[in-house]
């Protein structure tokens, strides 16, 4: 397994992470024992950073990941964990808590549920419109200083909300999404964060499956799956989304890998700063991801696939027009 370092003073992590929240929430129904199998495999095969949300399947996720993790050595791997998304009985999204109290509650039920004493990064889901950054990583300092938490980390944010939570504490990451396909990152917050020595935790590197070529125009999901509301997945974008798709078969082809593994190995060569996140729900789809840690990329690599799926080539946005809105990163 190669590694990286999140940022100039955070730990060093496997160079794939995986990404447990399909586990439990949000792609449709999913197999808690290969779920669990899942994540052995991956710490079997040197994947140590995990990343979960106290939210995802209201804390089904944790405990998924408190099973899977026992009798593992504590430090063997490292929890990522977001918090602050609120939600009811009924799964309904009712926005975000980022206040002092509200952080360090959360913190208390995640180390419950995860049956642990600490976690490696703890982040805010969303930016808190109500709550100043600097009261909510104020928060976070304060449970570093007590031992419960090792790092700061932050998802979804804009420059000016990266620096002001830098400010008062060292940002080890930001956690945001990034593919081939949503490259937004670009032009203004990765070359903040890479200013500030803070790394890159890459999500949706496969665009939620999109631009995994085993997605099918005629796939079905079920109620629970939010693609079925995702505008990329919806009519002529879907359609758009997929010749795109075939363009990077033809190149996954020709080096011997395939489409998953291509773009993965687009996001891992994008810089040392950037760990992707792959969200594997099956032993299968695990060690395909794994795959794209031997894929080798060269400037005429890059440059073709660059080509073939230039900025902003996708059709739709990543998310909904109301969960677009909730993005600090979007504005």
């Amino acid at each position: 397994m190669k590694h990286r370092t999140l940022g100039r003073s955070g730990p060093q992590v496997s160079a794939l992470g995986l990404g447990c929240m399909g586990m439990s929430d949000l792609y449709g129904k999913a197999d808690r024992s290969e779920s669990i199998a899942t994540v052995h495999a991956a710490l079997d095969a040197g994947v140590t950073l995990l990343d979960t949300g106290d939210f995802y399947g209201m804390g089904d996720n944790e405990l998924l990941l408190g099973e899977a993790l026992a009798g593992r050595p504590r430090d063997s791997y490292q929890l990522s964990v977001k918090f602050g998304a609120q939600r009811g009985p009924d799964g309904a999204w009712l926005g975000y808590d980022a206040r002092p109290a509200a952080v360090k509650t959360a913190l208390a039920y995640s180390l419950k549920r995860l049956r642990t004493d600490y976690i490696d990064v703890y982040r805010p889901a969303r930016l808190d419109p109500n709550v100043p950054i600097e009261d909510t990583a104020g928060a976070i300092a304060d449970l570093v200083q007590a031992g419960y938490v090792r790092q700061l980390g932050l998802s979804e944010v804009g420059v000016q909300t990266i620096r002001r939570a830098h400010a008062v504490l060292p940002v080890a990451d930001l956690q945001i999404e990034y593919s081939l396909i949503s490259r937004g990152i670009e032009q203004a917050i990765l070359p903040a964060c890479r200013e500030l020595g803070i790394a890159v935790t890459a999500y949706g590197v496969l665009s939620r499956g999109l631009i995994s070529g085993h997605w099918a125009k005629e796939r079905s999901t079920d109620a629970r799956d939010f693609r079925q509301h995702s505008p990329r997945f919806q009519g002529a974008n879907l359609e758009h989304n997929l010749q795109l798709v075939d363009l990077l078969r033809g190149l996954a082809e020709a080096r011997g890998c395939s489409v998953a593994q291509l773009a993965i190995a687009w996001v891992l060569a994008r810089g040392d700063d950037i760990v992707p996140l792959v969200g594997s729900r099956t032993r299968e789809r695990l060690g395909e991801a794994l795959g794209a840690l031997a894929v080798t990329l060269d400037a005429g690599d890059l440059a073709a696939i660059e080509r073939a799926v230039p900025p902003d080539a996708a059709a739709g946005d990543r998310y909904a027009a109301a969960q677009m809105a909730m993005l600090d990163s979007e504005r």
